[in-house]
């Protein structure tokens, strides 16, 4: 029996961005890698990606945006995660993401930032050697 569990990956969409299709394809490329993944849709607000990623006691919040607001959101999501003792979990980020803004996006404790054009298998090899299960 094998007794080790699977990474698991909560894949979110902060804030009023409702363009949805890429970062479905995200998450059924981590699910097809054998990750379990945990998909909570469009329109979350900040506090509420950080309530399901500690709930579902994720290893890797991957965070899309596409609407210009990803330094807010995804510094907030950091900001809470801090704030609640979960600053254990791995957050990346992708989307429309101006090359400028990387290391900002850094600063805030972000791990990684995926730009458009990075492809599939990169951002699936990242996880795996990077992540750390919990």
């Amino acid at each position: 029996m094998n007794l080790e569990r699977k990474a698991r990956v909560l894949i979110a969409k902060p804030g009023l961005d409702g363009h949805d299709r890429g970062v479905k394809i995200i998450a059924r490329a981590y699910r097809d890698a054998g990750f379990e993944v945990i998909y909570t849709g469009v329109h979350q607000t900040p506090e509420q990606i950080v309530n399901a990623a500690i709930q579902e006691d994720v290893d890797l919040v991957g965070l899309s945006c596409l609407s210009g607001a990803h330094l807010y959101l995804f510094s907030e999501v950091m900001r809470q995660l801090r704030e609640r003792g979960a600053d254990d979990i791995t957050v990346i980020g992708g989307g429309i993401i101006p090359k400028e803004d990387v290391p900002k996006l850094r600063e805030a404790g972000m791990k990684e930032v995926f730009l458009p054009g990075t492809s599939l298998a990169q951002i699936i090899t990242w996880t795996r050697e990077n992540i750390k299960l919990k």
